[in-house]
């Protein structure tokens, strides 16, 4: 599958629901329009994000913490798995002010430790999503979507969830691993 295939494959869902409006920003919303909410880590997210704000169009808005999570990979995991048994809402950097304009809401977020991550719980925690089509769009580092389908369903008891988007995305961890197996050949070798 190219990457055009899986972008057609993410934005299909979009299909079936009578969107409308122009493209935009998150000032300009009208009732009936779309929101894309997305926290990313390596970017794959933010693509698969942009590409659906650009084609619906939605307008598009990045989850983000207010205390960045470390670029360290092992130190990031870490923390995400002691906000996940805290069941913790870390403050967001920015947020919308309202969902009431958006009828629909994609919500992309990459897995952290099994779960939905925490940034993601906040912003979910903090809007009213009754009423609302929620459509997930989820990446994963192998393990799948873990339970946090399950926790965003209890967390939106009141939405319309459409099936979600779930792709594999593992390059950073398969990246360090190589980077790993590679010195130790080289150390081995010295």
């Amino acid at each position: 599958m190219n990457r055009w295939d899986i972008m057609r494959a993410l934005v299909a869902p979009a299909a079936t629901l009578a969107l409308s409006g122009a493209g935009g920003g998150p000032v300009a919303a009208r009732p009936g329009r779309s929101r894309v909410a997305y926290l990313t880590r390596f970017s794959n997210t933010r693509v698969f994000a942009k590409a659906l704000s650009r084609e619906l169009p939605a307008d598009l808005f990045e989850i983000r913490a207010a205390d960045p999570y470390p670029e360290d990979y092992f130190a990031h995991v870490e923390r995400a798995r002691r906000e996940r048994d805290a069941r913790a809402t870390p403050d967001l950097a920015s947020d919308v002010a309202s969902l009431d304009p958006y009828r629909t809401i994609y919500l992309g977020f990459l897995i952290w430790v099994t779960e939905l991550p925490a940034p993601v719980r906040t912003f979910v925690i903090q809007h009213d999503f009754e009423g609302k089509t929620l459509v997930p769009f989820v990446t994963h580092g192998k393990y799948g979507a873990g339970s946090s389908l399950s926790t965003l369903a209890d967390l939106t008891p009141g939405a319309r969830r459409m099936k979600p988007f779930v792709l594999e995305c593992d390059q950073g961890r398969r990246q360090l691993s190589e980077l790993d197996d590679w010195l130790s050949s080289v150390q081995a070798a010295l």
